[in-house]
């Protein structure tokens, strides 16, 4: 190891984006199956993949655990993509843009055409903010925690060699 990277601390950046898309992924799902078991939103969390399986089968407990898949590799490519457009923003608002752009992607546009979700005229109030606020906190985590690896050079404290 030469001088110059001595002090140096390097993180693997498609690793990291793949970690954070993972417990994006994970974490937010739990909410999502949370949120729709608790009856606060009528879409379920295997929307993503509403046009592909059948509504009654998403409503089982083999259709929740494909739903919460497919939302952690949705939440991992959405991840990689931050990463590539927007990691060296550092604020958390940038995040919290970043879910509601999804959000809005996906329930007003892309959701409806595919059919993976309701047009937003046909959805209740409380479907309508309760995934919302749950893109916005997905989104933020994804953002902000990407940032914060990328910017924040503070904490970082130098490795010394015995």
């Amino acid at each position: 190891m030469n001088e110059k990277n001595v002090g140096e601390l390097k993180t693997n950046r498609w690793l990291f984006v793949l970690y954070i898309g993972f417990f994006a992924g994970f974490i937010w799902g739990a909410m999502k199956i949370i949120e729709h078991y608790f009856k606060f939103t009528n879409i379920v969390v295997g929307f993503l993949v509403e046009p592909f399986f059948k509504h009654d089968f998403l409503l089982t407990w083999q259709g929740v655990l494909v739903g919460w898949g497919f939302f952690t590799v949705f939440s991992i490519i959405a991840a990689f993509i931050y990463m590539v457009t927007m990691w060296k923003l550092q604020s958390a608002w940038w995040g919290i843009g970043y879910g509601a752009l999804w959000w809005a992607a996906i329930y007003l546009l892309i959701g409806p055409l595919a059919g993976m979700t309701y047009w937003i005229t046909d959805l209740d109030l409380n479907s309508i903010l309760t995934d919302l606020c749950l893109f916005l906190v997905w989104g933020m985590f994804i953002g902000y925690s990407i940032a914060i690896e990328y910017t924040d050079t503070r904490t970082r404290q130098p490795i010394h060699k015995t």
